[in-house]
């Protein structure tokens, strides 16, 4: 029996082990791409207002927050999707917990993305509406 600082799945250390957490990544998000239609739209999403970040007359701060709130809303995604899929390897039949789980994952990215409109809206409104 393992510790439980051990687990089977590790993978080395030093540069092995950064080009295996690389690799699970890269396979995380291509599996993010063609399973998750909400990642789809939410990349969509930064691949309009990106060059809208980069473009508007803001300072440092002010485009580091347009930037990170679209970072935000891709990072809670993953997880939303993360625990969906956790959820449903367990068992697909109904229960409360389960519902729970994922509804509470959903209102994460709910969150998310109001933080996305907020920040925006307060750094852009101004701009609009002097």
């Amino acid at each position: 029996m393992t510790s439980p600082k051990e687990t089977p799945y590790v993978t080395g250390n030093g540069l092995a082990r950064l080009i295996a957490a690389a690799r699970n990544s890269w396979a995380g998000l291509k599996a993010a791409w063609r399973l998750e239609a909400a990642f789809r739209q939410e990349i969509l999403l930064a691949v309009l207002l990106l060059p809208l970040a980069v473009a508007v007359p803001v300072t440092h701060a002010e485009r580091a927050l347009l930037l990170l709130t679209l970072g935000l809303v891709l990072v809670v995604e993953v997880l939303n999707s993360a625990i969906e899929a956790v959820v449903d390897r367990v068992s697909l039949e109904r229960h409360e917990l389960s519902g729970r789980a994922k509804d509470l994952g959903s209102a994460a990215v709910l969150l998310a993305l109001l933080t996305l409109a907020g920040v925006w809206g307060a750094i852009l409104l101004p701009l609009l509406f002097p």
